[in-house]
Parts: structure tokens; C-alpha cells; sequence
């Protein structure tokens, strides 16, 4: 059967809908769609044995025969549905924080949930179709900060900065749960709850975070995702905090989520995160019972097979009280409820969307504009960028990642994913030569009959390169080098393609370097000598042609860093330092970056006019006004990220060189202007106040700069802030 003769009604499992119920006899009160949701679970769980609540609680575990509960088994969608067929795949989502581009983030995530949601509808419409069957709890984002640069899941997250990864985490949350009053779209899991930014012993790891650092850098993104987003599922992190294992960490799974922020949702442990407990972090002082009931009693609702097995146990041992598992289960079900689980597939919106939007040629399409976006052009000495078609004849294109497609970490299956070699061959003039070499490799030397010939392969370049017009030579990294369970273990580029780089330089001085990467890459030395230097990430299934559409032209870049590129491992503190103080991010940085936070180039030219404050003083209950004018100066149609940051001049304590606080994409014609207002509330002015235990604002003057980047700042205000009376 063809996708497109399922796009009718969605018929659900006649048992979940209670078809098998006798007809004669009342509806149960849980089944009963116009009850409402909380009385509908409390019936559900008043229906429940023991042994059916810890089934329930275990996210593969076999199903309530009873009820015909089937588990969710849980998904993933970081940049796309993981499927065991081709879904669209949108850039990685350090790149998409690289747009600044809130609104887009917000449609590709829910382009995203409107294809979970039609693969949930095509398997309900075909029980026995040969497709994944999984259910509507998927696990993403991560908006954990990439405070650790070294850190292998950077490709996974939306940079170091707090405010940003805040922001883009309430545009992807809000895009996956939907808008609907009444019902979820999917449940968004957070992840991962919280200080994950290690990879090595990350399960037995345990992180010493100040109280200070705690509450102001490693969580105020958490906070933005649920108190603004509603995000209704966090994970808990495989680390410790200041000794305490995160499964089992009543402050951070009660006391913030919920008594601080009013979480209403469930939290999860991390696959295995029972044995992280008995096998790493109290190895030896701990049964799986005993974890399982400290970890329930400490706020974690959700797990794997041993919630299943253990909790009877720890029940009839006192250990856990069947109150406290009720509220477990309630949470869980709660949300099961709110996705439709258990109503007629008419009453649920979602339900009628088609499998027709699975990898669709608009979903594509925006893959493709997230990809453009995305792209930073870091350097572009005497303007050799963009190419002009018509001049160019013959174009070598060079490096491992040249004719390479990397998808990333947690990723679907792309259609048809578009390499820079294939993306230059569909962009470039009719009857242009593409020349072809691989130049280097990016792991360590081969050993055996599969050996890469190093040296052949360099000199095939560097020949490639002589005959060219133009050399874009394309390094970076892949999964081999970062990703989940592997940090890197240089900031460097990995293999030699940083000889390859100066051979083919030296070959060509019209060499573009395209680094295809997703942690930063300390370089120096390329930075300085090659006449142009793209940031591509790992961009998506239309990557090559967003690549192409760039160095062309046909797209002018605006993408911006999101995230520091370091000069070199010298300014990196050492990975086991969590006070990010202590020289962490553009915040606190010591020395100059090669590449700054917020950094980006256009092939035109903004000119920002003076900063217009509303006020001068108000009080820490009021809100900074600030105002300036952006004017495209240069030849092209451009879009411009102005970002606002602010300074306290005086403070009692260690305060940032400067702080996000606010970023607007303004796109302009040539020779228009916009006025950009930002917002403030005082509060963001705040530090956290060790011996307050709360955020406060402490008075005194604040800087306003507005800019193009942390380190190009273009119009500066001041405003003093008082406290108030009230």
C-alpha cells in the first residue's frame, strides 16, 4: 500500500480505545475522553496491581496485558526522527544554534514532530507493517553547554552560552509538544540533567560545581525549557554533583525541578542509569533494590527493566512507599493521556497527519534554509568569496570531507544526503571541471591492504590544485574523533590535514579552506595564512548544496558562532574545573580567541547607529529599553544577528567580560534600515547570591553593548540600577 492512500483517519489499537470492553457495560472512567485527564489517570491507577505500576514505569517493558498498554519504547529526534527509514535530517544542532534563528528552529522542530507523529499514525493504521514501531516520548534536546570544548557531544547540543541554548531550547521544545490546548504533539526529554559536559568515566564521574556556577551557568537553560517551554520530560545525567549521582539527586530532581521551577512533567533516568549507581558511584555500598528505591524516592519517575523487577520488592521492603510510586506512575501516564494515547483518534489533532509529510520535498526545503543559515564564514581576505561563475573553469576539490557525508550523533537515516563535491557539481556553471582528491585522512594511518597512501594522495592534491581556478579544500572531524563516549583529545585537526592544507596553499594561493566539524578547531595557523575559511558543520542531508549556494553566492552567510574557538589549548582550563570563571567561554576568557563568540562575516556590510536607552536608572524591578538602528551599507541583500550584552562595571563578585542578553536576525535589502528594540528585564542583571541562596541585583551602573559579535561591539549605553522599595 502506497504512503499516500493513509492520510484518512487513524485507527488506534481497538484494546487501548477499550473496543475489547464488553458493550453493554459502562464506559470505565479512564477511557472517557470528556473526564478530566487528571481523574482519568487516578482511575487508571486505581485499576493497577504493584506489579502493573512497575511495568509501567519501565520504558521497554512488555505490555499491561490487562489494559493492553503497550510501553513507548522512546525515540529520538535531535536534528531529525530516528527511523528505520529515511526521515528528513536537518543540520546537527550546533549548527542550527549557528542560525541565531529562533523562528526556524521552532518550524524544523516541528516538521520534526510532524513526522514522529505520522510514523506513529502509519504503524497504528498498519499494526503488522515491517516499520519501527515506537511511541510519542522522544529524547531530545540536549541542551547541555558546551562548556568543555574538548567535549565529544558538542555536535548534539547549541553551544556555551546559557542564554542562547536557552533560547533555541524553548524554540525546539515548543516545536516538538505543539501548540494544542488540550493535546501534547510528542513529549520533549530534556536532556541531560545535569553538568554533562564529559564523556570519559561519565558514568562513575562526579563534577564539583560551586553553588554559584550552579545556579547561574549550568542551569538557567533547564529552567527557560521548563518554566517557559513546558518541556514535559527530563533525563537525569549519568554524573554526579558534588558527590551525589544525578539518578538520585533529591536537590536537583525535587527541589529545583519542581518545588523552584513547578515542573509538572516526569523525569527519566539515562539508559542504565540504575547500574551507574551499583556499578560506578556506590560500587560495592549499594544493591539494585536500594538504588532503584533512592532514585524513585528522589524524584526519577522513568527507567529501564529494573524499576520493572525491583520495584515490588522495595515496596514490600519498605524501602519505597506506594504513594510515592502512584505519583511516579501518574506523572508518566499523565502525559500518555495528554498525547491521545487512550482517545479516539478524531478527538486528537495530530492524529490526521499524513504520512505524506515523511521526508517531504518541503520539510527538505527547510532543511536546506537551516543549512544556509547556518554556514559562518570566518574569513574572507580580499573578497575572494563569493565565486563568480562565469570566471571559474576549473574548481579542485580537496580533502577527506570533500566528497564525505557526515550525519553526526543520534541521527536518522538522510535521503539521498548531498556531499561539498556533489553540492559544487549542482551549483557550479554548466561545463565547469571538478577536479577531485582526497589529500589527507582524518584518523590515524591505516595499517593492511586498505592502506591510504599518504603521500600519493597529498601529491594528487597539490597537482589537482595547480590546474585549478580555485581550491576548497574540506577538513574537519567525524564521529571517529567526537561523539558520544569520545571527547577529543586535541583541538587540532585531526590525521594530516593541516599538511595537507599548507601543501595545497602553497599549490594554489586561491584556496578556501570548509571545516566540516562540530567542537571547535584551534587553527591558527591556517586561520592566518588561507585567504578564506568557512564553518560548515555537520549541516544536514542538503549540507553540500547550502555549502555551494555560499561559496557561489546564490546565499549570502549569516551564520554566527555559537560557541568560542580558542587560539589554542593553552587558554582551555582544565577539564575537571566547573567554575567556569576560572577562564570558561567568551565570558571569561583569558587572552584574545581565534575566533570570537557571535562571530560571522556577510558579503555586505551593516553600519549600526547610536544606542537609545529609555531610561538611564530604574530599579531592579523594571525593564532596560534599548534601541538602535541596523543599515545594510554594503552591495547585497543581507541578514544581520545584532546581539546585545551587558557588563557590570563594579561587582561584588566575579562577574562576565560581557553577557548575552538578548539577539534579533534583522534581514535588509541594500540601503535599508531597521530599528532593533530589545527588552531587558532587570532581572537578567542578576548573580546568584551564595549567602542569599537566590539570584539578586546588586546595584550600580551596567554597561549595554550592542553588536555584531562578543568582540565587535558597534553602540554602547549605560543605565544605573537601584533597589527597589517594594
Amino acid at each position: 500500500m502506497r504512503l499516500s492512500q493513509l492520510a484518512g483517519g487513524i485507527v488506534l489499537i481497538a484494546a487501548i480505545t477499550g473496543a475489547a470492553l464488553a458493550q453493554d457495560q459502562p464506559k470505565p472512567l479512564y477511557l472517557d475522553p470528556n473526564q478530566p485527564v487528571d481523574a482519568r489517570v487516578h482511575d487508571l491507577i486505581s485499576r493497577l496491581t504493584l506489579e502493573e505500576k512497575a511495568m509501567l514505569l519501565d520504558h521497554e517493558g512488555p505490555e499491561v496485558k490487562r489494559f493492553h498498554i503497550l510501553s513507548d519504547k522512546w525515540n529520538q529526534c535531535l536534528h531529525g526522527v530516528v527511523w528505520d527509514r529515511p526521515t528528513t535530517m536537518y543540520p546537527d544542532s550546533i549548527a542550527l544554534a549557528a542560525t541565531w534563528d529562533t523562528p526556524l528552529v521552532h518550524q524544523a522542530a516541528d516538521q520534526i514532530s510532524d513526522e514522529a507523529r505520522a510514523i506513529y499514525n502509519l504503524w497504528h493504521q498498519q499494526p503488522d507493517i515491517r516499520a519501527q514501531h515506537k511511541g510519542l516520548i522522544y529524547r531530545a534536546p540536549v541542551i547541555n553547554v558546551a562548556r568543555n570544548p574538548y567535549w565529544g557531544r558538542i555536535n548534539e547540543c547549541y553551544g556555551e552560552d546559557p542564554f542562547l541554548t536557552g533560547r533555541m531550547g524553548v524554540a525546539f521544545v515548543t516545536g516538538l509538544q505543539g501548540d494544542d490546548p488540550k493535546y501534547l504533539k510528542l513529549v520533549s526529554t530534556l536532556k541531560h540533567f545535569a553538568v554533562n559536559n564529559v564523556e570519559k568515566d561519565r558514568q562513575k564521574l562526579s563534577a564539583t560545581v560551586p553553588e554559584r556556577m550552579l545556579y547561574e551557568y549550568w542551569l538557567p537553560h533547564f529552567r527557560d525549557c521548563i518554566v517557559e517551554g513546558h518541556a514535559q520530560s527530563v533525563m537525569a545525567s549519568y554524573n554526579a554533583i558534588n558527590g551525589t549521582p544525578n539518578n538520585m539527586n533529591s536537590l536537583l530532581l525535587t527541589d529545583i525541578l519542581r518545588r523552584q521551577w513547578g515542573f509538572d512533567g516526569f523525569v527519566v533516568s539515562d539508559l542504565g542509569g540504575v547500574n551507574t549507581m551499583v556499578q560506578g558511584h556506590e560500587q560495592g555500598r549499594m544493591s539494585v533494590e536500594e538504588a532503584v528505591a533512592k532514585s524513585i524516592n528522589a524524584g526519577c519517575d522513568f527507567s529501564d527493566r529494573e524499576f520493572r523487577t525491583e520495584i515490588p520488592k522495595a515496596v514490600h521492603d519498605g524501602l519505597l512507599s506506594e504513594a510515592r510510586l502512584d505519583e511516579a506512575v501518574y506523572r508518566v501516564m499523565r502525559d500518555r493521556f495528554r498525547l491521545g494515547e487512550f482517545d479516539p483518534p478524531d478527538s486528537v489533532p495530530f492524529s490526521k497527519i499524513s504520512p505524506e509529510v515523511i521526508a517531504s520535498a518541503e520539510h527538505r526545503a527547510m532543511s536546506l534554509k537551516a543549512a544556509q543559515e547556518a554556514i559562518v564564514l570566518l574569513k574572507n581576505e580580499g573578497n575572494l568569496l563569493p565565486l563568480e561563475k562565469s570566471k571559474i573553469k576549473t574548481i579542485a576539490m580537496i580533502g577527506p570531507h570533500a566528497n564525505l557525508f557526515t550525519a553526526g550523533g543520534y541521527s536518522g537515516r538522510a535521503k539521498d544526503p548531498v556531499t561539498p563535491m556533489k553540492g559544487i557539481e549542482n551549483r557550479a556553471a554548466q561545463g565547469t571541471k571538478i577536479l577531485y582528491a582526497a589529500g589527507a585522512e582524518i584518523v590515524p594511518p591505516r595499517r593492511g591492504p586498505d592502506r591510504f597512501d599518504r603521500q600519493a594522495e597529498l601529491q594528487k592534491a597539490v597537482e589537482i590544485a595547480k590546474q585549478a581556478d580555485v581550491a576548497i579544500v574540506c577538513v574537519g572531524t567525524t564521529l571517529d574523533v567526537e561523539a558520544e563516549g569520545r571527547d577529543r583529545t586535541s583541538l587540532g585537526l585531526p590525521g594530516n590535514q593541516k599538511e595537507l592544507i599548507d601543501a595545497v596553499l602553497a599549490a594554489n594561493p586561491k584556496t578556501i579552506v570548509v571545516e566540516l566539524n562540530a567542537g571547535p578547531l584551534a587553527i591558527p595557523d591556517v586561520a592566518q595564512h588561507v585567504p578564506a575559511l568557512i564553518e560548515a558543520w555537520w549541516d544536514g542531508e542538503e549540507g553540500g548544496n547550502a555549502l555551494a549556494d555560499v561559496i557561489f553566492g546564490n546565499v549570502n552567510p549569516s551564520g554566527k558562532m555559537p560557541l568560542t574557538v580558542y587560539a589554542s589549548a593553552d587558554q582551555v582550563p582544565p577539564q575537571d574545573e566547573y567554575d567556569v570563571t576560572k577562564g570558561f567561554t567568551y565570558m571569561y576568557l583569558n587572552g584574545t580567541p581565534l575566533f570570537a563568540f557571535g562571530h560571522g562575516l556577510s558579503y555586505t556590510t551593516f553600519e549600526y547607529g547610536p544606542l537609545t536607552l529609555a531610561h538611564a536608572s530604574l530599579t531592579d524591578k523594571d525593564t532596560v529599553s534599548a534601541t538602535v538602528t541596523v543599515k545594510n551599507t554594503g552591495p547585497r541583500a543581507g541578514a544581520e544577528v545584532v546581539q546585545l550584552y551587558i557588563h557590570q562595571q563594579v561587582s561584588s563578585v566575579k562577574r562576565p567580560s560581557r553577557q548575552l542578553r538578548g539577539f534579533k536576525r534583522v534581514s535588509l535589502e541594500p540601503g535599508a534600515s531597521q530599528s532593533v528594540t530589545f527588552e531587558i528585564p532587570a532581572s537578567q542583571f542578576a548573580f546568584y547570591d551564595v549567602d542569599q541562596h537566590r539570584f539578586r541585583v546588586e546595584p550600580g551602573k551596567f554597561d549595554i553593548m550592542v553588536g555584531s559579535a562578543s568582540d565587535d561591539i558597534r553602540a554602547t549605553g549605560q543605565v544605573e540600577i537601584s533597589a527597589s522599595h517594594s
